[in-house]
């Protein structure tokens, strides 16, 4: 039971705790940092595909990053993260270790911080974005590139993350934080076992009808999302830019029978009856799941015709108030024992190699988690221009 994990999980953390070494008061750069983001919000997050392109405009790496020391803070941390993504007992174990605070606001989607990042002045020092959404903001100037001397933990990264991701080939501007993958969670107490799994029971109506789910689904508050499941359904790439095949995904969406689009409650609402198939990120659903009277109860899966695979990133934002901070919070992130300590709370899997010695073995050995078969998926990646057409086709979607 999530439980007794999230329990390890936090003697592993208190464990790691050491003596506070010191650290300055600074205040944020702006005063607006409660204010700058909802506290609402989805842990995970976004994409994949092994053939994926994510990065191919993705900027040169700017240089080698602040001049900080390894352990070097510079003021307070604030953090800019999904909701629910990170263990408080690891922002604790930081806060004592290093002699500052950490104050955390959510987003909900990568589209509804990178506008705030963007505009400068948002008072944040480190932001979680998706695979896709580095790119962007690479290209867009939003992030820093890391001075990996101060980030030696960099290295416990496995091979396939440490560089080589297709937006941002040499990580030198964003530090994988957690993978995933983006599928449905569904009630067979009410669809029974032998229930299509496909998009079909989401934008089929009568495949909704014969299992229950009509009127009781809800999709990812979240374009490229909701618009990719869609474009997966219909058999093409969630990354497509044929306006034939957005505007099909676009009537798709529009038609679908569901209850609600929501990136913040989907998970505890399948959980708790008020809905039947619900859109998300695997992590929310295992934990949902595994704090269910009845956990045999429920399903999560990536539909046959495919759907996304996602990294989450640690990056730090280009105007940072405290860029030391930053790095030593992503290396503290990065640690072997803080990186499982991470996973066996959140149920996401670790791009951390040096971590899985400590990452409990139901979660290692879950295939859920820890998909055998990636063929099907796909990263999200930049489209460019084109991300607007996402954008205005999903709020054309829902009316």
């Amino acid at each position: 039971m999530i439980t007794k994990r999230r329990t390890i999980a936090a003697a592993v953390v208190a464990s790691l705790a050491l003596a506070a070494c010191g650290g300055d008061d600074d205040e944020p750069a702006a005063d607006d940092t409660d204010d700058a983001a909802d506290d609402s919000g989805d842990g995970d997050d976004a994409d994949s595909g092994d053939d994926a392109d994510s990065g191919d405009d993705a900027a040169e790496p700017a240089g080698d990053g602040p001049d900080c020391a390894v352990d070097e803070v510079d003021g307070d941390l604030f953090l800019y993260n999904w909701a629910e993504y990170i263990d408080p007992e690891l922002l604790t174990a930081f806060e004592e270790q290093y002699g500052v605070s950490v104050t955390q606001d959510t987003y909900d989607s990568n589209e509804a911080m990178q506008p705030i990042i963007s505009a400068g002045n948002s008072g944040y020092d480190v932001i979680v974005p998706s695979d896709y959404m580095v790119s962007i903001m690479i290209s867009n100037g939003d992030v820093m590139a890391l001075n990996k001397a101060a980030i030696p933990n960099y290295s416990n990264l496995a091979d396939d993350f440490e560089s080589g991701l297709p937006y941002d080939p040499e990580g030198a501007y964003a530090a994988p934080y957690q993978w995933g993958t983006t599928g449905l969670g569904v009630d067979k107490a009410v669809t029974g076992e032998d229930f299509p799994r496909s998009w079909a029971l989401v934008f089929d109506q009568a495949t909704a009808d014969e299992y229950g789910t009509a009127g009781s689904i809800s999709l990812l508050n979240d374009p490229r999302e909701t618009l990719g499941a869609a474009l997966k359904y219909l058999g093409y790439s969630l990354n497509s830019t044929s306006e034939e095949e957005l505007n099909e995904a676009k009537e798709l969406v529009a038609n679908a029978p569901i209850q609600a689009f929501d990136s913040d409650g989907y998970d505890e609402n399948l959980a708790t009856g008020q809905t039947v198939v619900a859109h998300g990120y695997s992590g929310n659903f295992f934990v949902q799941f595994d704090e269910a009277d009845d956990p045999a109860q429920y399903e999560y899966f990536v539909p046959d015709e495919g759907g996304t695979r996602w990294v989450d990133n640690m990056a730090v934002v280009h105007d940072a108030p405290h860029p030391c901070t930053a790095h030593t919070f992503i290396n503290f992130i990065l640690d072997a024992e803080n990186g499982a300590a991470l996973t066996n709370w959140n149920y996401y899997a670790s791009p951390n190699e040096a971590a899985e010695a400590s990452i409990l073995p139901e979660i290692l050995e879950d295939p859920a988690i820890y998909p055998d078969d990636l063929e099907k998926l796909e990263f999200i990646s930049d489209t460019g221009d084109y991300e607007i057409n996402f954008s205005d086709a999903f709020i054309e979607a829902k009316g």
